[in-house]
């Protein structure tokens, strides 16, 4: 799980917002199908949660993620 786009949209949700898949395709010029897919994928490993449907902000593992406490290789999906 490295994708670009990934860090992108965990930079954008850093803020301490809740936003939805089309502000964050707006904030870092992706597609919004694009965007949503990479947060289906980030839920599934924990960086991202949400709070309310349509709605997501990033977990503290997230965090972690961003400021290199965690090496994409230690990540693994949640089996739910």
């Amino acid at each position: 799980m490295q994708n670009p786009t990934d860090e992108r949209i965990l930079e954008t949700l850093n803020t301490g917002l809740e936003l939805g898949p089309t502000t964050i395709s707006k904030n870092i010029d992706k597609h919004r199908v694009t965007v949503s897919r990479r947060l289906d994928v980030l839920f599934q490993y924990g960086l991202v949660e949400r709070p309310e449907e349509g709605y997501y902000e990033i977990t503290d593992l997230g965090e972690q993620y961003l400021a290199g406490e965690i090496d994409a290789g230690e990540l693994k999906p949640s089996d739910e």
